[in-house]
């Protein structure tokens, strides 16, 4: 075997890949974020639209989409889960019908408080330095910006 093809083979090995790197990683957060999140009563993906709410106030479904990457019918079924918890309000734009408004209820309001914790608890369960962390995600950001404008 020559070195050019021990190099080419190492392209193939699974700890030599930044897609496993990621995947990994995103299953591990998860799984952390699962368990804190349960005892809000919230999945992931709808922890992530309060915050959007809670930093925002009332939003067009459209604008929650923009903000998380998510289309309209990945988010609808989200929000009505959020609307039978009580936690938003969907209602029909006064100024286009064919747009849907989400806002927060007073419980979503209320459940901000007990939120505070999520971030904190992250953060304490990296073992990082909050710095370290704000520097990964900003680089994260950044790759995510080159691969979105690669198509």
């Amino acid at each position: 075997m020559t070195d050019h093809a021990a190099d080419d083979d190492s392209l193939l090995t699974l700890d030599n890949q930044l897609c496993f790197a990621l995947y990994s990683t995103q299953l591990a957060m998860n799984k952390l974020y699962r368990r804190l999140l349960n005892e809000l009563g919230l999945t992931y993906p709808q922890y992530l639209v309060m915050l959007v709410l809670w930093q925002h106030g009332q939003l067009s479904v459209s604008k929650i989409g923009e903000y998380l990457g998510l289309d309209s019918a990945t988010l609808t079924p989200l929000l009505k889960r959020l609307e039978a918890h009580g936690l938003v309000k969907r209602q029909r734009s006064n100024e286009d019908e064919r747009r849907v408004d989400i806002s927060l209820s007073s419980e979503g309001e209320a459940l901000k408080e007990r939120a505070r914790s999520v971030p904190k608890a992250a953060i304490c369960a990296t073992h990082c330095e909050p710095q370290e962390l704000g520097q990964l995600r900003d680089e994260l950001n950044a790759l995510r910006k080159k691969l979105d404008a690669n198509g």
